[in-house]
């Protein structure tokens, strides 16, 4: 059975756990290859992030304030960073996910010193696009019709 995302918590304290750069970046791969993948009709132009080095695509879904979020890329570390960032994101409310700083949480996991400038560019990116997703659904009252 292959897992979409994890609890962020649990995957803090995963992190804790392991003591050095090599085993952080096994596990950040080990998560992207536990992510579904996307289907090929979703890797699609639309869904794909702006930013990275790497082919990244992120499917919103959206059910009311909460969104829930599936990523996929073309790259196995890239992959593990696109899992993280949609363990911190995914589930959410549109408010949640613009109030929610994940600087913070990837400096626990102990990941932002040692990723390179494009890796972080592009974890950037995926970042601004989500928050630009909550964004867009915080403009658009739940009470009009849904978002094209």
């Amino acid at each position: 059975m292959r897992m979409t995302t994890q609890n962020l918590q649990d995957m803090i304290d995963d992190f804790a756990f392991l003591d050095n750069w090599e085993s952080r970046y096994m596990h950040v791969i080990d998560l992207g290859k536990n992510m579904a993948p996307l289907s090929p009709g979703d890797k699609i132009p639309e869904n794909k992030v702006k930013g990275c080095a790497s082919q990244v695509w992120l499917v919103t879904r959206r059910e009311g304030e909460t969104l829930t979020f599936r990523g996929d890329s073309d790259a196995h570390i890239v992959k593990g960073l696109v899992a993280i960032v949609l363990t911190i994101y995914s589930g959410q409310t549109a408010r949640k996910i613009t109030d929610t700083d994940a600087e913070p949480i990837l400096s626990r996991l102990g990941l932002l010193e040692h990723l390179s400038s494009q890796r972080s560019n592009g974890l950037r990116a995926m970042i601004a696009r989500i928050k630009a997703e909550a964004e867009a659904v915080s403009a658009w009252p739940a009470c009009r019709e849904p978002l094209p």
